[in-house]
């Protein structure tokens, strides 16, 4: 059984294979206990996995071998969200100067937020250029933290703890303070938590996927043009 565990999972395709059923299994349980965003299937799959790595002493450049799979899907899917932006076209162009003023508003607070508790803290230069980006998807706040000098593995991780907290506290927030506008919730998801927020919101509806998808993506873009900018005014 050792042996067969020490070849099998050297190979790339047993990761792909487990990241798949861990997801699946998630989802399913997740849909068993009632759909508890505490319990969110990112969350759990990140849980067992991370779980298994440790526990069989698995480095993560195995793991990635296989999942890197996964990872080359996160493009074509990112750029297929522009579908059902399409649909509502006529809407976001007659609403274009909102959306632009609460991107800009949104990407601004996220940046001076993070960055400006972490200096509070005594955190180090490089540890709060890391935090700057870590409200947008994964590849755009990777190759931002790299061209400002920070660390490109904690800004991924980041950007992961951002999505979950956004997906666990957004049912709460909404119910406190009582937005049940589809396209408020999607947009505010999109925003704030990025890739995760707009899988949550395309499980409320079309309309607020398709807001969280245009504001992932204009957050992305404000935020490659924002953080350099700041980070050169600050001179950090």
């Amino acid at each position: 059984m050792t042996e067969f565990w020490v070849y099998f999972s050297a190979q790339p395709l047993f990761w792909i294979v487990l990241t798949i059923a861990v997801f699946m299994f998630s989802r399913w349980l997740n849909r068993r206990l009632g759909g508890l965003s505490l319990l969110h299937p990112v969350l759990i799959s990140m849980t067992i996995l991370i779980s298994l790595l440790l526990l069989t002493g698995t480095d993560y450049e195995t793991y990635f071998n296989g999942a890197q799979f996964i990872h080359f899907l996160l493009g074509p899917a990112t750029v297929a969200l522009a579908i059902p932006l399409y649909d509502y076209f006529d809407r976001i162009r007659r609403i274009w100067l909102p959306i632009l003023i609460a991107t800009l508003s949104g990407a601004l607070v996220a940046v001076v937020s993070a960055t400006g508790i972490a200096w509070l803290m005594g955190g180090e230069p490089r540890t709060i250029l890391t935090l700057a980006p870590k409200s947008v998807t994964s590849p755009i706040a990777i190759g931002i933290v790299e061209k400002i000098g920070g660390y490109p593995s904690m800004a991924a991780g980041l950007v992961l703890i951002t999505g979950m907290l956004g997906c666990v506290m957004a049912p709460w927030i909404f119910r406190l303070m009582r937005i049940d506008n589809d396209l408020a919730r999607g947009f505010a998801l999109g925003l704030s938590a990025h890739g995760l927020g707009t899988a949550y919101a395309l499980g409320l509806s079309s309309l607020a996927g398709a807001f969280a998808g245009l504001a992932m993506a204009v957050t992305g873009l404000v935020t490659a043009f924002l953080v350099p900018l700041l980070v050169s005014l600050a001179g950090l």
